[in-house]
């Protein structure tokens, strides 16, 4: 099932312990991983296919953050006795898709049985110029912040999932992202600093603020919601602190200068992305979410925490 899906030549037809990767000297290797667990990440009625794009798209996302081009990745399956050989081809079908979208193949993997719950775990590889790479460390005073796509819509989809409510669109947001992987590449030498939105948007800049030594400030008015968000969650200040701290967009948030707000946009339109300014940084420490009236909003969290 799998074995067709190892187009690369890199690995080895599957027929090896391990992928063989020739790298340009000129080239930075990029790598990164993600888990998923049933229970956790997706639903266990989730649909084969889009677990798989999930998983895959995760770690993409990583990537794109980056300003890599993604190149391959690893594949582990940890399988409980349900999962039977229907799922895993329809598991396959959704990776392969995905590979002819992004443009990777399967390098290798491993599998083993649990009776605890499905986990899909990638490791996803990607190359860029030597010293291109854009880091979570770059933010500079005065920068401009910006977001892609819209905010919150994964959250929506999963409190949708929940309550049972018919929201298509947030469902399809939850359950399958999209990376921003075009967008990501016209960034290099645009972006300051750059994160993959997971763990909720104030949260990751929160990230990406700390590792920059900076304070940024975010006005909650300028998120960007989509229409289907507003029309669950509605429009007001709460609405727009739950969209804020609500995990799993995978959309990139980025610093700039406001000497390139103009490459922001040019590059924007390229990658037909869509992209917003939201916030300022500044020197000092930590993150703050500013209301309609110029002071900051109370949170209880910033987003999801592990510990």
């Amino acid at each position: 099932m799998f074995a067709p899906l190892a187009t690369s030549k890199a690995a080895l037809g599957l027929r090896d312990d391990v992928a063989l990767l020739r790298g340009r000297a000129a080239d930075d290797l990029v790598l990164t991983t993600d888990t998923i667990v049933s229970g956790i990440d997706f639903f266990a009625n989730d649909p084969a296919e889009k677990v798989a794009k999930k998983a895959l798209r995760i770690n993409l996302s990583d990537l794109a953050a980056k300003g890599a081009s993604p190149i391959g990745y690893l594949l582990t399956l940890i399988l409980p006795k349900r999962i039977d050989v229907r799922w895993l081809r329809a598991f396959a079908k959704g990776l392969r898709a995905d590979q002819r979208k992004y443009g990777v193949a399967l390098l290798g993997g491993d599998m083993s049985s649990t009776a605890g719950p499905l986990s899909v775990s990638i490791t996803a590889l990607g190359s860029l110029p030597k010293g291109t790479a854009i880091l979570r460390s770059g933010a500079k005073p005065g920068d401009l912040v910006f977001v892609t796509g819209t905010i919150g819509d994964s959250g929506g989809g999963l409190a949708a999932l929940k309550t049972k409510k018919r929201e298509a669109m947030l469902v399809e947001r939850y359950r399958v992202p999209e990376p921003r992987v075009a967008f990501g590449l016209e960034l290099r030498g645009i972006a300051s600093a750059a994160i993959d939105v997971s763990d909720g948007l104030l949260a990751d800049l929160g990230h990406l603020a700390d590792v920059s030594n900076m304070h940024i400030d975010i006005e909650a008015a300028r998120i960007p919601m989509s229409t289907a968000l507003r029309s669950l969650w509605g429009t007001s200040e709460v609405a727009l602190v739950r969209a804020a701290t609500a995990g799993d967009d995978y959309e990139i948030a980025f610093t700039a200068s406001p000497k390139k707000r103009p490459r922001v946009l040019a590059a924007a339109k390229l990658s037909r992305t869509r992209v917003t300014e939201i916030g300022v940084v500044k020197r000092g420490q930590g993150i703050r979410l500013i209301g309609s009236d110029g002071r900051p909003l109370r949170l209880k969290n910033q987003g999801w925490q592990h510990f």
